[in-house]
């Protein structure tokens, strides 16, 4: 099957004038989600999704919907072929390389088979921001063009003032520092070093360039769209919205889904660790996950292992397979007899419901935006341990801007020592201006997500204007 086939044989058959909208991931499950949420809104609202992934994320996704999930009813999910034959078969995602330069003929593709039929027209392309070259073929085809950005508006404004950067000697223009510092934009913003900039913590050289130049594109592709997103919170970054007006805050995403599941999983859930939460002390249970890129040396998992076994706490802690660099995954010995039924480790989590729980009492996170925005939505403290892009800045909004969580340090070595990891618990777990200001910061959030907060009135807004461009 080819991207064509599959998009007219998933597209043919609504005749109704509903509003059209092609939804654009960047093709990795963070971006997935918070984009396949908001078209479950869009679809609520009597606009018709055609949401669109590579071949390998679309069989994923699919093959991970929970039983009795309605979300194919609801979204139009298409692909396009992956990036070659070779990928195919190896069941690989594509590259960041690939998102430059093979994605773009392919998108370009399909639209034009859409357009080409009365019945499937394209009135909007909603496109992820790190992607501008989907708005740029969207402004070429005289389409309506809408971006949203899945990660915090500050690490948005910071990758637009990239030119101000090479200009005032922070970085060359390649993205390298030229001297180790920290930036901040204002006082009352998130600093970062130069050192943890988003593009340079992304694995190889290769694809550090590849996501600079993605950058690059983008800052003139982001004067194209007319509505820009952002899946965060005025309360949250009042000042990065001051920064940047033209930036509309519309999140925290929570889904829609009556099961309370999030949409766009890479993995099958496991659901069953929600009994054994039920049965949990109120505010015990520490959460451990790292998301879906993350991988770490055997010497720090097995530290992590013991840290969670001294903290004699309740703990699930979400292990995929080859979590370990290079190998599977090896407990300390001993270590699953000695925690028993204290420890769940699971494949993949449904960390939505897990963070709503009233069992659990912390979460030791990577500091995705994602993660980050369900646990301040539930008022849980965060153990930050960032590691990849844009988790270093969403690592100082939690610990120096908000003051809802706490760093794990690292060692000499680089290794979080497993008294660390049991010290850092106990010390969160025994502050109570902590938790309060966790409480707190959830009541802001939460008011606006609500019907006649900022955030639900500037996604109705959005939704009245794809309205008027059937």
């Amino acid at each position: 099957m080819n991207f064509a086939e599959s998009a007219e044989e998933k597209t043919i058959g609504s005749r109704m004038a509903k509003p059209h909208v092609l939804v654009i991931p960047y093709p990795v499950q963070g971006h997935v989600i918070p984009l396949m949420e908001l078209s479950l809104s869009l679809v609520k609202h009597g606009i018709k999704v055609t949401f669109l992934n590579t071949k390998y994320n679309h069989e994923r996704i699919i093959s991970s919907f929970p039983e009795g999930s309605d979300i194919e009813s609801q979204l139009c999910l298409v692909w396009i072929a992956d990036s070659s034959e070779s990928a195919e078969k190896t069941k690989k995602p594509v590259t960041t390389g690939e998102v430059l330069k093979h994605m773009p003929g392919k998108v370009e593709e399909l639209i034009d088979c859409m357009n080409g039929s009365e019945t499937e027209k394209i009135n909007c392309v909603l496109a992820d921001q790190s992607i501008g070259w989907a708005l740029d073929i969207a402004e070429k085809k005289g389409i309506w063009r809408a971006a949203f950005c899945p990660a915090a508006a500050a690490q948005l404004v910071l990758g637009l003032i990239i030119p101000k950067l090479i200009e005032n000697g922070i970085i060359d223009k390649n993205g390298t520092p030229l001297r180790k510092q920290t930036i901040q934009l204002s006082p009352t913003m998130p600093s970062i070093s130069t050192e943890n900039l988003a593009w340079l913590n992304v694995g190889n050289q290769t694809t550090q360039r590849h996501i600079f130049e993605l950058m690059m594109r983008n800052i003139k592709s982001m004067q194209l769209p007319e509505w820009l997103l952002c899946n965060s919170n005025f309360d949250l970054e009042p000042f990065a919205f001051k920064e940047a007006p033209n930036i509309i805050p519309i999140g925290p995403l929570m889904t829609s889904n009556p099961s309370g599941n999030s949409a766009g999983n890479f993995w099958p859930q496991d659901l069953t660790i929600m009994k054994w939460l039920d049965q949990q002390s109120p505010s015990s249970v520490i959460y451990v996950a790292f998301g879906s890129f993350r991988t770490m040396s055997l010497t720090q998992f097995q530290e992590l292992a013991l840290g969670l076994e001294l903290s004699n706490r309740p703990f699930v802690w979400v292990v995929q397979p080859d979590f370990t660099e290079g190998k599977n995954y090896e407990y300390p010995e001993g270590f699953e007899d000695r925690v028993g039924d204290r420890g769940r480790m699971v494949g993949w989590s449904p960390q939505r419901k897990i963070l709503t729980h009233s069992s659990v009492a912390c979460f030791i996170s990577h500091c995705g935006w994602n993660s980050t925005m369900e646990s301040v939505s539930n008022g849980v403290p965060i153990l930050c341990w960032p590691h990849f892009a844009d988790q270093f800045l969403n690592k100082s909004y939690v610990c120096d801007v908000w003051n809802v969580g706490m760093d794990l340090e690292q060692d000499r070595r680089g290794i979080i020592t497993s008294s660390e990891i049991r010290n850092k618990i106990e010390q969160v777990l025994n502050d109570g201006d902590l938790k309060e200001r966790s409480k707190l910061l959830k009541k802001k959030v939460l008011n606006g997500i609500r019907q006649g907060g900022s955030s639900s009135n500037n996604l109705d807004s959005f939704i009245k204007w794809i309205k008027t461009k059937n």
